[in-house]
C-alpha cells in the first residue's frame, strides 16, 4: 500500500501536514474530508525522494525518553479520565515540543480521526513508537480496557527508564575519571617528557629505560597519530561488522553474560526487563505466544533471546514456561521457581511483576557493588600510571643532580 504526503487547510485556515498510508489520493482526500480538512496537495512519498539535511536527522534522532516518558504519562490520564481518544491526540498534539513526536502524533491523531485504529496508528509509527506500545494498544481495545492499559504502559516505561538511569548513573563517574586521566597521560607523554629529554640531551645525560619508552611512545603518538586513528576504526568497523554476524553477536553476547560483576549485573536487568514486559504485556490481554514473540525482540542478549524463542516453541506445544527456562540454566532458580508457581497458581502476570520487582532491587544493589568496585579500582591503574610517568620523569632529574654535584 502506498504512502502519501499531503498538506490540508483545517476549519480556522490552519495549515497541516502529514502522511497516510492509502491505496489512492482518491481515498486520502475523502479522508481528509471526513475529518475536516482541505486538502491542498497530495503527492506520493517516494523512498528515494529529496532529503535535507534537518528531515534527515529527524529520522535519524530517536525521541528523548524524557518526552516518551511524558507523552504516555499525559496519554494514560487523560484517557482514564474519560476523554474521547481523538481529543486526547489533538491536544497532546499542540502541546509536545519535541518537532519529531510532535508530528507523529500529529499523524496518528488525523489517521483516527480518518477511521483507522488506534493501535494501527501507532504501528504505522515504528520509528517512535515501540510494538510492544501498538500491541498493547491492540489489546487494550479488543478488551475495551484501554484506560488500564495505557497506565501499564506508562508505569512499565517508568520503570525500565529508571533502570537505565541508575546504569548510566554507575558508569558515568568512572568513565569521566578514565576520559580526564587518558587526557592527562597524552599530555605529558607526547608534550611534557620530550621537552625534558631535550634538555637532558643537551646535558649529555642517558635517558633511564623507563623514561626512554615512555619518550618512544610520546613521539610516536605526535607524530603517527592518524595512523593511530585509522588503527581504532579500522578495528572497530571490523569488530562491529563481526558483532552484527549471527555468531559474532552470540559469542560476543556469551562473553557479556561471563564477565566478572558486569555480567551478573547485565543477567539481572536482562532478566528484569524479561519478566516485566512479559508480565505487563500478558497481563493486558496480549495472547502469551504474541507476548513471547515481543518480550524476545526486546532482551537486548541474543543467548537470552534464543532461550525465549526455546521456551516459546514448548509453550506453543502445550508446555509449561518455566521447563524451558530451567533446562537452559540461564535464568536463575529462584526466578524459574516463582514462575513456576504462577503458572501453577493462574497467576503468571502478578508473579512476573514480582520477580521484575525483586530483580530492578537486585540491579540497584549491584550497580552500588559494581561503583564501589570500579571508582578505586579507576583511581589505583590512573595513579599507577600517573606514578611511572612522575618516575619516568624524576629518574633522569636525579642523574642530573649527581652530574651537578660533581
Amino acid at each position: 500500500m502506498p504512502i502519501y504526503t499531503y498538506k490540508a487547510r483545517d476549519t480556522m485556515g490552519k495549515s497541516v501536514r502529514g502522511k497516510m498510508e492509502v491505496d489512492t489520493k482518491a481515498e486520502l482526500i475523502d479522508r481528509l474530508h471526513k475529518m475536516g480538512y482541505m486538502t491542498t496537495q497530495v503527492t506520493e512519498a517516494r523512498s528515494t525522494g529529496d532529503l535535507n539535511i534537518e528531515t534527515l536527522l529527524d529520522k535519524i534522532r530517536p525521541v528523548g525518553t524524557e518526552h516518551m516518558l511524558m507523552f504516555y504519562v499525559q496519554l494514560s490520564n487523560m484517557i482514564s479520565a474519560g476523554i474521547p481518544i481523538l481529543t486526547c491526540l489533538d491536544t497532546l498534539s499542540n502541546q509536545i515540543e519535541n518537532k519529531k513526536l510532535k508530528d507523529a502524533v500529529g499523524s496518528i491523531a488525523r489517521s483516527v480521526g480518518g477511521g483507522e485504529s488506534l493501535s494501527k496508528a501507532f504501528r504505522d509509527q515504528p520509528r517512535v513508537f515501540p510494538q510492544l506500545f501498538s500491541n498493547m494498544v491492540k489489546a487494550g481495545e479488543v478488551s475495551g480496557k484501554l484506560d488500564t492499559v495505557s497506565v501499564k504502559f506508562a508505569e512499565y516505561f517508568e520503570h525500565q527508564e529508571d533502570l537505565r538511569q541508575k546504569i548510566r548513573s554507575a558508569l558515568f563517574y568512572p568513565m569521566i575519571l578514565l576520559v580526564a586521566g587518558v587526557a592527562v597521560m597524552l599530555f605529558i607523554v607526547t608534550f611534557i617528557i620530550p621537552l625534558f629529554a631535550q634538555i637532558f640531551a643537551k646535558s649529555g645525560i642517558a635517558l633511564p629505560a623507563p623514561t626512554l619508552l615512555l619518550l618512544k611512545i610520546g613521539l610516536s603518538i605526535k607524530h603517527f597519530w592518524y595512523l593511530g586513528i585509522l588503527a581504532f576504526v579500522g578495528c572497530f568497523l571490523v569488530v562491529k561488522f563481526y558483532i552484527n554476524t549471527e555468531i559474532g553477536r552470540l559469542n560476543f553476547d556469551k562473553l557479556k553474560l561471563k564477565i566478572p560483576i558486569i555480567g551478573s549485573l547485565h543477567r539481572r536487568a536482562a532478566l528484569a526487563s524479561f519478566t516485566r514486559t512479559l508480565g505487563t504485556l500478558t497481563d493486558s490481554g496480549v495472547p502469551i505466544l504474541e507476548s513471547l514473540d515481543i518480550t524476545k525482540s526486546v532482551m537486548g542478549n541474543e543467548v537470552l533471546s534464543r532461550v525465549i524463542a526455546n521456551a516459546r516453541s514448548a509453550v506453543e506445544k502445550g508446555e509449561k514456561l518455566s521447563g524451558p527456562l530451567k533446562i537452559s540454566e540461564e535464568f536463575p532458580p529462584d526466578a524459574v521457581q516463582m514462575i513456576s508457581v504462577g503458572e501453577e497458581t493462574g497467576n503468571l502476570d502478578t508473579m512476573l511483576n514480582k520477580v521484575a520487582d525483586f530483580y530492578d532491587m537486585s540491579v540497584g544493589y549491584s550497580i552500588k557493588k559494581l561503583t564501589t568496585v570500579i571508582e578505586p579500582l579507576f583511581l589505583v591503574i590512573m595513579g599507577s600510571l600517573i606514578g611511572f610517568i612522575m618516575i619516568s620523569i624524576l629518574l633522569p632529574m636525579f642523574d642530573m643532580i649527581k652530574v651537578i654535584k660533581h
